[in-house]
């Protein structure tokens, strides 16, 4: 970082987890280390005895089905971005077999400047099931795990709308974490077509230009980092913003999402947000400031239950959370846009 002081590091709890420290871990809110959660993994054993060992590793638990592979040309230096004017990726797209991926990360691994290359967020179910029965967390036993796979690469700083354990397999990976409130400091990227689902960040924290991006000083000072080694783990807050990097030739991480504690049936919060901007962002100020209003009392309810003053069966869409009024939301929102 340019002129920037290193963040400081994240909390870390060392050894195996239990549901009860599991659940004080979310009940706080914040991003921790957990230094050795998967290290009793084969997997694990396979990463620290080095790239060639942990892709002969995952050649032996076979492959069920083609992968979606990424390719950045030597010079972005493993960042996976947008291009010059925002127009489209860095990276280009391909499918085959996981296998000759493999292979290919091992030969990159010998070039002085190989292109960045991944394949990303793949169910390890479906992909390498002989991998997902060997590779287990306990914690999370009910959550489909997915794997990631690559060589040097960097992914900027995006949000996920759900909590998130990351494992790292094989290779070191450092993150860096800043808090959902760091928002407008982050300078957010394009809704419509983002490297990684969510808005990215737009500014290289390798090398900020905080001439055109002055407030990402701020949100750097609010940032924490940790860096993972094989059998270490991260537990990553509900829309927490993260940025990283993986630091070797051969690098595999494999995560679990999730999003406990929501209603059976509810809408995504993500689809509400881009129906907001369509709906609201364009009015008038003082128009604009009357439905804040009525967001900060039915939806966020800062003066309490907006429907408690009614009896149940007149509720209606702000009455106790079912399935069947949601249902009922939906179809009232589609006979609305027509």
């Amino acid at each position: 970082m340019s002129g920037l002081a290193d963040p400081p590091p994240l909390d870390e709890i060392t050894g195996p987890i239990d549901q009860q420290r599991f659940d004080q871990i979310r009940a706080a809110n914040r991003p921790v280390v957990l230094r050795g959660l998967v290290e009793h993994w084969p997997a694990v054993a396979a990463g620290r005895q080095g790239g060639a060992a942990i892709v002969a590793y995952l050649h032996q638990c076979g492959s069920a089905r083609p992968v979606t592979a990424i390719a950045a040309m030597p010079a972005e230096n493993g960042r996976f971005f947008y291009n010059s004017d925002l127009s489209g990726m860095n990276f280009v797209k391909g499918q085959g077999q996981l296998g000759m991926f493999l292979d290919d990360l091992l030969r990159a691994a010998d070039l002085p400047q190989p292109p960045g290359l991944a394949v990303q967020s793949e169910g390890v179910a479906e992909l390498l099931p002989a991998f997902a029965q060997a590779n287990r967390l306990d914690l999370l036993a009910h959550v489909p795990a997915r794997i990631w796979i690559g060589n040097r690469i960097r992914v900027a700083a995006h949000y996920d709308v759900k909590e998130n354990i990351a494992c790292c397999v094989s290779g070191h990976r450092r993150f860096t974490l800043y808090p959902p409130e760091q928002i407008a400091n982050l300078y957010p990227g394009p809704f419509e077509s983002t490297p990684a689902g969510t808005p990215v960040s737009m500014v290289d924290a390798h090398s900020p230009d905080l001439a055109r991006y002055p407030r990402f000083a701020d949100a750097w000072a609010s940032a924490r980092q940790a860096t993972l080694a094989p059998g270490d783990a991260i537990y990553i807050p509900y829309c927490w913003w993260h940025g990283v990097e993986s630091l070797d030739p051969v690098s595999i991480l494999v995560n679990y999402w999730w999003n406990d504690g929501q209603p059976a049936g509810i809408g995504g919060p993500y689809d509400a947000l881009l129906h907001a901007l369509l709906a609201y962002r364009h009015l008038p100020p003082g128009q604009r400031e009357v439905w804040r209003g009525m967001l900060d009392y039915y939806v966020f309810e800062k003066s309490g239950d907006p429907a408690a003053h009614l009896p149940d069966h007149a509720a209606g869409v702000i009455g106790k959370p079912s399935p069947g009024l949601f249902d009922k939301m939906r179809q009232i929102i589609r006979q609305a846009l027509g």
